[in-house]
């Protein structure tokens, strides 16, 4: 399953490993091991942030794809599922709204 993975890195430890040079390579490793689809990196909350797209087998793949981020970074991660317009497509929304959608008379 595709997934929206927002990263927020706090302040520090992120400074503290760009002054002695190490937040570069730390930072190639996880999106080497990872791999995800699309990577960003933005402000998210007033922190260094990145927003990425990744595919997860099963909930188990979650831990490794968020713990290098807590630990190496003291980051946290919001998951969150996400469709391409061919998975929506396959949803069948209108045959949803056919079953669950009913008239509110007043």
């Amino acid at each position: 399953m595709k997934m929206l993975v927002n990263v927020i890195l706090p302040i520090e430890p992120f400074n503290s490993l760009v002054r002695s040079g190490k937040a570069s390579e730390i930072l190639g490793r996880i999106i080497d091991d990872i791999k995800p689809e699309v990577i960003y990196f933005t402000e998210i909350e007033g922190n260094r942030g990145a927003v990425m797209i990744v595919d997860i087998k099963d909930a188990s793949s979650i831990p490794a794809v968020a713990e290098p981020w807590f630990l190496n970074f003291e980051g946290a991660c919001e998951f969150k599922p996400v469709m391409t317009p061919d998975d929506l497509m396959r949803a069948d929304i209108a045959k949803l709204a056919a079953k669950w959608y009913v008239v509110h008379i007043l």
